[in-house]
């Protein structure tokens, strides 16, 4: 999510995450942590649109129902709809944690 978050930012970031679907393999130096990304997962979390599982987060039912009603409207959120649709399921775990290992702590 974070991830996303970052991207989200510019659309620079986009064509990198939409780029990296078509060739299969991430390349960005890195992307930046969002505390306020945190917080609004903890809100969601909070609200029951969303539970800890095991390998992260779900959207509850209840988050399901909140998500369909948003998206009844077309004129909302029409950039990031269209940049998630050109990602899709294209992006794999696999390919942001491949990405992640090389990076070094220091």
């Amino acid at each position: 999510m974070q991830l996303f978050n970052w991207a989200m930012k510019s659309t620079k970031r986009q064509q990198q995450l939409v780029l990296a679907v078509d060739e299969k393999v991430l390349q960005v130096p890195a992307w930046g942590f969002d505390p306020a990304l945190a917080i609004a997962i903890r809100l969601a979390i909070a609200e029951g649109l969303v539970a800890e599982n095991s390998t992260g987060y779900e959207i509850s039912t209840d988050g399901e129902f909140f998500a369909k009603e948003i998206l009844k409207d077309a004129d909302l959120f029409g950039r990031e709809r269209s940049f998630l649709s050109a990602v899709g399921k294209g992006l794999t775990e696999g390919m942001i944690d491949a990405t992640a290992s090389g990076w070094e702590v220091k």
